[in-house]
């Protein structure tokens, strides 16, 4: 709980930092003085002022910030602002500074204001860039693209694939890893259709032709189960031998590894027990990688009656597995390009799903609160840097991509009203604005009572 806790509020504090010093630092650029940065909302808990006169501060609730600026609204005698915002409109102009109505925020052109306001969400999508650049340069294991047996009569075993099929491809887009392959999918996932996947099967390359679900749900567990695809565990390892057994009668030893059984080629572990337990009393070659060597057994499972009266075979073997796995790293540049091309593919797969959403293709249920961000943060952690980073990536992708949609009250919200001042030649009416906020509050409302219900849901399930 604690490991959950501190790295929910580690991925806010980044992920909030980094959005409004967006704002911040081009607002700066654009010569309009910023009274305060702060981090959450609220109370102010900790604050200092720099040499520009910015309050630097902490607030008391951690679930967001903001960065306020200097506004017509601070300049007018007759304004009533806090001794804190006033303190800091006095750092800001202190007496014999210039006349700062032309550093206020409403009175730069409206290409400087929408510059400003689109910093924060492009700041998100920034940071994306490099934390996945980050991953790519370094480079880190991940397990290679091949298959385990796929599920009878799924899209997967109708398109002729098989266990231990290695993807290398897909619509000729070169795959190099299990979790390429399953990125590549769900995008696709995402529009139904079919994809071209390129296979290594027996030394030769082999082209299948999978049709993909028109309405697959990504609020399931897994959706590649749909599909019949699963990663392969890797040929079984015979960790120990039972004395007395049949496999120890044929010959196996410790550290044999399992590479054929009967027919199937490359089984992992599940595959495995479920041949040998359903070949009770029938003879099964078992081809096995014995330090280099290939050696063939011919194994017959002794048979065990269970308690409900089943029958089923048993060799006698205790198996493990190592999954095959792949380094998978780039150069510099090439480490950005790939930040780039997956940040650009995660907001548009993000954009999709909503648009699905709303027109009732995916589920309502995708939309997660703070309590399955809290979840995944500390699992993310729990399994090691490079998943926290891609976790951290992903939600500031999310956060961008919310922060650009045209609801009043967001940034994207502003972003349409500048838009209409452009097309128009003036800013959109007090009134417009008005009902422009009352709207954005009740739509903010309802989606975050959604993506709390969702999480309750979650947790009682």
């Amino acid at each position: 709980m604690l490991t959950t806790l501190i790295s929910f509020f580690v991925t806010l504090g980044v992920l909030i930092t980094f959005h409004e010093l967006g704002h911040y630092w081009v607002a700066r650029w654009c010569g309009v003085r910023v009274l305060r940065f702060s981090v959450g909302f609220g109370r102010v808990l900790i604050k200092r002022f720099d040499r520009n006169g910015t309050e630097w501060a902490i607030s008391a609730i951690p679930l967001g910030g903001y960065v306020k600026m200097l506004d017509q609204d601070d300049l007018a005698p007759s304004s009533k602002i806090s001794s804190s915002e006033h303190s800091a409109a006095t750092h800001a102009n202190p007496p014999g500074s210039p006349d700062p109505r032309g550093s206020s925020f409403q009175s730069q052109p409206v290409l400087k204001r929408f510059a400003i306001v689109a910093a924060g969400p492009v700041f998100n999508l920034l940071l994306a860039v490099f934390l996945y650049a980050s991953i790519n340069f370094v480079g880190n294991k991940e397990p290679e693209a091949v298959l385990a047996p796929p599920t009878a009569n799924s899209p997967a075993a109708m398109a002729g694939l098989k266990g231990g099929d290695k993807v290398v491809a897909i619509n000729q887009t070169a795959i190099a890893s299990w979790p390429q392959l399953r990125w590549n999918l769900l995008q696709r996932l995402a529009d139904g259709g079919e994809a071209e996947i390129t296979i290594e099967r027996g030394g030769a390359q082999l082209h299948r032709t999978l049709q993909l679900p028109t309405l697959a749900d990504p609020s399931q567990a897994d959706p590649m189960r749909d599909l019949g695809l699963g990663l392969a565990s890797g040929p079984p390892i015979v960790r120990s031998v039972v004395e007395g057994s049949v496999a120890q009668r044929a010959g196996l030893i410790s550290r044999d590894l399992i590479i054929c059984v009967g027919e199937t080629n490359r089984p992992d572990i599940g595959s495995l027990v479920q041949i040998i337990q359903n070949n009770a009393g029938k003879p099964l070659e078992l081809e096995v990688d014995r330090n280099g060597e290939k050696l063939k057994f011919i194994v017959t499972p002794s048979p065990h009656t269970l308690e409900n009266g089943q029958t089923i075979g048993r060799a006698g073997i205790q198996l493990g597995a190592d999954i095959p796995m792949v380094e998978v790293s780039y150069g510099p540049i090439d480490s950005l390009v790939q930040g780039a091309i997956k940040t650009f593919d995660t907001a548009w797969f993000s954009l999709r799903m909503m648009g699905r959403m709303l027109t009732g293709d995916v589920s309502l249920k995708n939309i997660s609160g703070p309590v399955t961000i809290a979840d995944y943060a500390g699992q993310s952690v729990k399994i090691g840097w490079e998943a926290y980073i891609a976790f951290l990536a992903l939600v500031s992708v999310s956060l961008g991509i919310l922060n650009l949609l045209p609801i009043p009250m967001l940034d994207g919200g502003h972003l349409m009203y500048y838009l209409i001042e452009m097309v128009r030649g003036k800013p959109v009416t007090d009134r417009v604005m008005e009902w422009g906020q009352r709207i954005g509050v009740s739509l903010l409302g309802g989606l975050m009572v959604l993506a709390l219900f969702n999480d309750l849901i979650r947790i009682f399930n």
